[in-house]
């Protein structure tokens, strides 16, 4: 998240603002409100981020759980397949 507030920081200091497309928002860091929402942007984006890294530690632990190392199936050779 340190790196998403330097970078968009760097866009501000240069006169560029910052327009979140899917949420149609366009945050002005010059002023506390724009700045608090941005930092609440990257809050829930960071938290999102390790809830979906827990949850593929999580389903791998099980699969190692149940004998299996994970990743997809292998192929099967020619002499398998006839």
């Amino acid at each position: 998240m340190h790196h998403l507030i330097h970078v968009v920081n760097e866009l501000i200091e240069n006169g560029i603002s910052f327009h979140r497309l899917q949420e149609n928002i366009t945050i002005d860091r010059s002023d506390a409100t724009g700045q608090l929402m941005s930092l609440l942007f990257g809050s829930f984006a960071e938290f999102e981020r390790n809830l979906i890294r827990e949850r593929t530690e999580a389903g791998q632990a099980a699969t190692r759980a149940r004998g299996r190392l994970g990743g997809r199936q292998q192929n099967l050779g020619r002499k398998k397949k006839k």
